[in-house]
C-alpha cells in the first residue's frame, strides 16, 4: 500500500482510538449517574425481588424502632396464655379472635410451628373485635389463663367450632372454669392493653403477629410465618 493510500487508515484508525478514549472517559465521568442508573436499572429488571426486599428491610428497620419501647409488654404473656419454649429464643406475639376465620385457618401453621420449632414461645394476646361472643370467649379465656388452664381452654373452643354459650360452656368445663364472664379487674387491664398496644402497632383486624422486627396483620401461612421467626432468631 502506498504512502498516499495508506494517510487516510492511519487517520482513521487513529480518530476510533481517540473516539473510543474520549467516549471511555466521557463514561467515565458519567459513571455514578449513567453507568450507575443503568445498572440499577438493569438489575432491577432482572431481578424485581431486590424491590420486595428492599422494602421489607425499610419497614423491618422502621418497626424496629416503634416495637423497641413495648417490646417487654408484647412478650409478657398474661399468666398461661402461651405455647412453646420456658426459654425462649424467638418469641411470636399473636393477636386474636376466637370467632376471626383467618385466625382458625393460621391455627394449625401456629402449632406446626410449635411442634417443629422447640426454641419458639407463641404468646396469645386476646382481641375480641367481632362482638360479644368474641368478648365473652376472650373473658372466659383469661379467666382460664388465671388458672393456669389457658390451654386446655384453648385447644377444646377451637376444636367445637366458633364461640357461641355452648361452645364456650364446653371449652370452660375442660379448663374448670365458670362459663360465665366474671367481672375481674386484671382481666379488663389485659384487654384494655391488647387494645391499646393493637392500636399502636396500626392493626386493622386480625389476626396480628408480631415476631422480631416483623409486624403481620393478615394470615400469611406456615411458610411466611417459619421465615419470620428464622429472620428474627438470625437478628437476636
Amino acid at each position: 500500500m502506498s504512502e498516499n493510500n495508506r494517510a487516510p487508515w492511519i487517520a482513521a484508525i487513529g480518530g476510533g482510538i481517540v473516539g473510543a478514549v474520549l467516549t471511555a472517559g466521557g463514561l467515565i465521568l458519567a459513571g455514578p449517574s449513567l453507568l450507575g442508573e443503568r445498572m440499577v436499572r438493569g438489575a432491577l429488571v432482572s431481578q424485581p425481588e431486590i424491590i420486595v426486599e428492599a422494602g421489607e428491610a425499610l419497614r423491618d428497620k422502621q418497626y424496629a424502632e416503634a416495637l423497641r419501647p413495648m417490646r417487654a409488654s408484647l412478650e409478657r404473656p398474661f399468666f398461661s396464655s402461651w405455647k412453646g419454649a420456658e426459654k425462649p429464643e424467638v418469641t411470636l406475639t399473636y393477636f386474636y379472635d376466637y370467632a376471626c376465620g383467618y385466625c382458625r385457618t393460621s391455627n394449625p401453621d401456629i402449632e406446626r410451628l410449635l411442634k417443629e420449632d422447640r426454641g419458639l414461645r407463641v404468646v396469645y394476646r386476646e382481641f375480641p373485635i367481632l362482638g360479644p361472643d368474641s368478648v365473652a370467649a376472650a373473658r372466659v379465656s383469661l379467666a382460664a389463663s388465671k388458672a393456669g388452664k389457658f390451654i386446655q381452654y384453648h385447644d377444646t373452643l377451637y376444636a367445637a367450632g366458633r364461640p357461641g354459650p355452648d361452645t364456650i360452656a364446653l371449652a370452660a368445663k375442660s379448663a374448670g372454669v365458670p362459663a360465665q364472664p366474671v367481672e375481674d379487674a386484671a382481666q379488663e387491664a389485659e384487654l384494655r392493653a391488647n387494645m391499646t398496644l393493637a392500636s399502636q402497632l396500626g392493626a386493622t383486624g386480625t389476626p396480628l403477629f408480631v415476631v422480631g422486627d416483623r409486624v403481620i396483620n393478615a394470615a400469611v401461612g406456615y411458610e411466611a410465618l417459619k421465615e419470620a421467626v428464622e429472620a428474627a432468631r438470625h437478628r437476636s
